[in-house]
């Protein structure tokens, strides 16, 4: 594959020599596109050295553009990448303004183009920058992340640039070239996917819960993923801190019992049930309206047990193609085949989770069973992992479920953003 690397002048532009590795890794052919303002956050020097190529940044450079060279690279590329973008070259796109060789090529190319934004939480929440954001979208863009977290500044929030792993695996994918017809098609196109995602809070009191680390990444990058294949998505969350994934139909729920509500009142006629939510297995049976105050040494909380989403979904005539989660400190690969076998579930995937794994962590690896099979995956940023899942599961569905399915798929990774 062919890649045009544009950098704007933002401080991620430090991630780029590891993005250019990360895109080489998976056999594509970098050029790399600098703007003035990115030439003050990374070398040239640098980026010739890991990408193998001369690097292009002058629109004006007499020798190249002799030979119109801003049309033979718009002509050359398979995909056109942006990474960071900044919020000034988000509007120069959006305003179809040409100053430099990067947006003069962007105008003139053909292929698709694909930004990930990186700027300042407060400058990515402004409403000309999401103003301008819709629009590149609308005309058919790919918007990769941002990312929530620390930023160089020393504020917080949603702004950062997405892994490069996970940019990666994106662009590199059949879907977003386009290479393949029946990629781009998507191996979920038609098909409708419920996935349930993040925890589930279960209150004490009304300033108190029971709840569990996950942050909902996995189940929130299944679900983008299985959009970008072509799926019609519902997306049942519990709290998270993510934004939510464009183009996909998204329930917000707080309780256990508010996603099994949830779950059934969109489970008739849908092909793919994914449970990746982290739900609590039991829930005091009474809250408190008022804060409980501190009074003795103890305190006991009587506790029921939640009702169960993925086994009631399996359970149902006639029901969708059923993905559990079997998150394990222990044991991990018996609980997950007991799991398998006791809720009667088509595919289970098992993770270790602990202090150093699974939740609130970037990346993963899990093990996948089915009643016939097993197929591991090692680890990798969740986002890119997502896609790998999605792709085994476009597969078993095909094999279980009909000619319907279409079992060629495409890897594709999208917008991640923070933690399981």
């Amino acid at each position: 594959m062919n890649i045009v690397l544009g950098i704007s002048g933002g401080i991620a532009a430090y991630k780029t020599p590891e993005l250019v590795r990360r895109l080489r890794e998976r056999g594509a052919d970098v050029q790399i596109v600098m703007t003035a303002s990115a030439e003050e956050f990374v070398t040239e020097t640098a980026l010739q050295a890991v990408s193998g190529r001369p690097i292009r940044s002058n629109l004006w450079d007499k020798e190249a553009e002799a030979s119109m060279s801003h049309i033979e690279l718009a002509r050359w590329a398979d995909v056109v990448l942006i990474a960071p973008a900044t919020a000034e070259i988000m509007a120069r796109l959006a305003g179809g303004a040409a100053p430099d060789l990067l947006t003069t090529l962007c105008l003139a190319t053909e292929a698709p183009i694909a930004i990930a934004p990186a700027m300042n939480h407060v400058m990515w929440s402004n409403p000309a920058v999401q103003a301008n954001r819709n629009t590149l979208e609308d005309r058919g863009m790919v918007v990769i992340g941002p990312d929530s977290g620390s930023q160089a500044c020393g504020e917080s929030g949603a702004g950062r640039m997405s892994d490069p792993n996970d940019i990666a695996a994106l662009v590199c994918s059949p879907g977003l070239s386009g290479k393949s017809d029946k990629a781009a098609a998507g191996a979920l196109k038609g098909k409708t996917v419920v996935v349930t995602a993040g925890p589930t809070r279960e209150p004490i009191d009304p300033v108190r819960y029971i709840t569990n680390r996950s942050s909902g990444k996995m189940g929130y990058a299944i679900a983008q993923v299985a959009s970008a294949e072509g799926a019609n998505v519902i997306l049942i969350s519990g709290p998270t801190a993510l934004n939510e994934p464009r183009k996909v139909e998204v329930h917000h729920v707080q309780t256990a019992e508010e996603m099994y509500a949830a779950t059934h009142a969109n489970i008739d006629d849908v092909d793919i049930f994914i449970a990746a939510a982290a739900v609590s297995d039991y829930r005091p049976t009474d809250a408190a309206s008022q804060k409980i105050k501190k009074s003795s040494e103890t305190m006991s909380i009587k506790l029921v047990r939640s009702k169960d989403i993925l086994a009631s979904v399996a359970a149902r005539r006639d029901g969708p193609f059923t993905v559990g989660f079997a998150a394990e400190t222990e044991n991990v690969r018996d609980y997950a085949l007991k799991k398998l076998k006791n809720k009667r579930v088509d595919m289970i995937i098992a993770n270790r989770v602990g202090d150093d794994c699974g939740f609130d962590c970037d990346e993963n690896a899990v093990d996948v069973y089915w009643p016939d099979g097993a197929q591991s995956f090692p680890m990798a940023g969740k986002a890119e992992l997502a896609g790998r899942i999605i792709g085994l599961i476009a597969e078993r569905y095909e094999s279980l479920r009909g000619a319907d399915a279409q079992p060629e798929l495409s890897v594709v990774s999208i917008k991640g953003n923070t933690k399981q």
